[in-house]
């Protein structure tokens, strides 16, 4: 089964809309590790690309101060894109959490069809269950009379 997070997007208004939830799907992406930089740019992660890039340049730039071989240049550029592949899905989360989304939630299903409908079906439930609450009655405030005493000590100039 796939593990998916549910994400609800900043909202100005008492309602949240459902269409506009995104589903991020836990594990490795194979598009993230075969073309990193155009899928961080496909994806909308402008922060993570360029962290990617300036990783890139120091590490090829350190790489090159210390007359490293083509393989092993080769061998760090597979390493880095294989963290971003397996890690493609917390980058999404990440992001999201920057631009002020809500996380609502983990759904686990064989695929994002049926994770929507077993995280909606269970959000329903969820509403329906919680009562109305009632908004109180504002309270009763009067203003003291000049003879009363508010705070810690019993009558009008007492010691202290």
């Amino acid at each position: 089964m796939t593990v998916y997070t549910v994400h609800e997007p900043p909202t100005q208004t008492a309602e949240a809309d459902p269409e506009r939830f995104r589903f991020i799907r836990d594990g490795f992406y194979l598009w993230a590790f075969l073309l990193t930089p155009l899928w961080l740019l496909w994806q909308r992660l402008w922060l993570v690309f360029t962290l990617y890039v300036g990783v890139m340049v120091l590490l090829f730039g350190a790489l090159w101060a210390v007359g490293a071989s083509p393989g092993v240049r080769a061998f760090a550029f597979v390493v880095v894109s294989l963290l971003i592949g397996f890690e493609a899905g917390s980058l999404k989360r990440w992001t999201l959490r920057r631009r002020g989304w809500n996380d609502l939630g983990v759904v686990a299903a064989t695929d994002l069809e049926t994770a929507e409908r077993r995280f909606f079906d269970s959000w329903v439930a969820r509403a329906s269950e919680r009562p109305a609450v009632p908004i109180p009655p504002a309270p009763n405030v009067r203003a003291p009379r000049s003879d009363e005493v508010i705070g810690l000590f019993p009558e009008p100039g007492a010691p202290r």
